[in-house]
């Protein structure tokens, strides 16, 4: 079988490196956390991956606006390999900080085709403080997303202060239309959060939590997959092994978590185009 690999950007304040890569090995991938400076001097090739993940973490201490000056060092120093890492048929995946990163360079939403312009962006919490919680996230089942394929309403954790997703009223409406928001916060029973605080943690408009390109090649989310790579993780699975032992059901912790599904589905697609 033909290995499947990923690239793990790391550096400058970046620190979920190594559970992101620990995820994608899960998912089936080989993954290699890899400087953003190896990928500057050449040491490193993106041409050598087939997926390539920006992290969470505060690259360059957030400084500038999150995700600010890791954008502005990539964009000019690789920002002709990243457009053609994208032209090849690859994947992005931006997680949180991530996701704040590829929102500056302009690689989302990528309308027509054009991955350079910026205009959609994400910013300080409605709450005016860090949120550490876990969520309700619930996909578009029309979007294109390659990430989100078969999943349907889930739980993810989110970490950041700066996660409220804000456009003008034209670009969400062609977001939606298009087909591009991929996921949005919602309550536990799976219906719209509409912007009501804790289950939609930073006010983000219209609840939306995720975009991709109109490819579903690129996607950005402020909720982090790679961490709830085990049943574990969840801070209730306690309660729910004793919810379901009441019921006479038996708890499965060897099936892979919905972050690890996304997650796969990347693995996934690309190993069907190999």
């Amino acid at each position: 079988m033909t290995d499947v690999r990923v690239l793990v950007l790391t550096g400058f304040g970046l620190n979920c490196d190594y559970e992101t890569a620990y995820a994608f090995e899960l998912a089936g991938a080989k993954a290699e956390r890899v400087h953003i400076n190896s990928l500057i001097d050449g040491s490193a090739n993106p041409d050598d991956y087939q997926i390539m993940v920006f992290i969470g973490g505060f690259s360059w201490g957030d400084d500038h606006g999150a995700g600010v000056i890791q954008a502005i060092r990539m964009k000019t120093r690789l920002g002709e390999r990243l457009l053609g890492f994208v032209e090849k048929g690859n994947l992005i995946l931006g997680i949180c900080n991530g996701f704040q990163v590829l929102v500056n360079l302009g690689l989302l939403p990528g309308f027509e085709g054009d991955y350079r312009s910026r205009s959609v962006a994400l910013t300080f919490n409605d709450c005016g403080n860090f949120r550490d919680d876990w969520i309700t996230l619930k996909t578009n089942p029309s979007c294109p997303c390659v990430f989100t394929r078969d999943l349907d309403q889930f739980e993810l954790p989110v970490r950041h202060g700066e996660g409220k997703f804000y456009a003008e009223q034209s670009t969400i409406d062609r977001l939606f239309q298009q087909n591009q928001v991929a996921a949005m916060y919602a309550m536990p029973d799976g219906s719209p959060a509409n912007q009501v605080f804790p289950y939609n943690p930073n006010g983000s408009i219209y609840d939306i939590a995720g975009i991709c390109d109109t490819t579903g090649r690129i996607f950005g989310l402020m909720p982090h997959p790679e961490a709830f790579n085990h049943l574990t993780n969840h801070p209730d699975w306690t309660r729910i092994k004793e919810k379901m032992k009441r019921q006479g059901l038996k708890l499965d912790n060897k099936g892979p978590t919905p972050g690890i599904r996304m997650l796969q589905n990347g693995v996934d697609f690309i190993r069907q185009t190999l």
